[in-house]
């Protein structure tokens, strides 16, 4: 068995002890205790406890985007259907514990801390690259994608934050069925030639 191999059956079983128990406040001790190694093996695999942190989002993330391909991928899938399908996988009390990890360990990258850094960057383009994917399947215009990869990313991720701020399923809810419902039959278009031209002018 290979060195990755065996690193990725160790954080496979992470995060299976994390989705089973939650995450708390373990120490690297408990968490290796847990999944039936040493905290020397974490911290050889891993390096430190944030490092293995950053890995569990990571393979959470990935996993979270072949689900997202895999609904994009089913036939006859519309894309307002798509939208509420992946809402309501993310949405998924299942993962709450995993996604306030995310928006932590997120928030300590957007503050400078250099051990979360890469999942600023290589996260965010991940997701536009998938929904970027999604956008072409659906017949979205080439020149749209990027733009609606993104509107859709800002919107799910924000929801989401509510969602664990507020617990308001039935109001989040509410809001993603607006924006899911903007899709139906093939809603989009690019705002008209001088459009954003004219608004600045609007606004001088």
């Amino acid at each position: 068995m290979g060195e990755g191999s065996a690193k990725e059956q160790l954080l496979g079983a992470v995060i299976e002890h994390f989705t089973v128990d939650g995450l708390g406040d373990q120490s690297l001790r408990a968490i290796a205790a847990a999944v039936g190694t040493s905290h020397r093996m974490l911290i050889y695999h891993f390096g430190s406890k944030d490092g293995l942190l950053v890995e569990v989002v990571r393979a959470v993330e990935a996993r979270t985007l072949a689900q997202f391909s895999a609904i994009g991928g089913l036939e006859g899938a519309t894309a307002d259907t798509v939208v509420r399908q992946m809402w309501a996988h993310v949405a998924d009390p299942a993962l709450a514990d995993f996604e306030r990890l995310f928006f932590a360990l997120y928030g300590r990258a957007l503050q400078g801390d250099e051990r979360f850094g890469p999942l600023l960057g290589q996260n965010i383009e991940a997701w536009l690259e998938a929904n970027v994917a999604l956008g072409a399947a659906q017949d979205i215009p080439a020149a749209l994608t990027r733009r609606h990869a993104r509107l859709g990313m800002a919107v799910v991720r924000g929801l989401l934050l509510d969602l664990l701020a507020t617990g308001d399923r039935a109001g989040v809810d509410a809001a993603l069925e607006v924006f899911a419902r903007g899709y139906v039959d093939g809603w989009w278009e690019d705002e008209p030639a001088g459009a954003a031209t004219g608004a600045s002018h609007r606004a001088s």
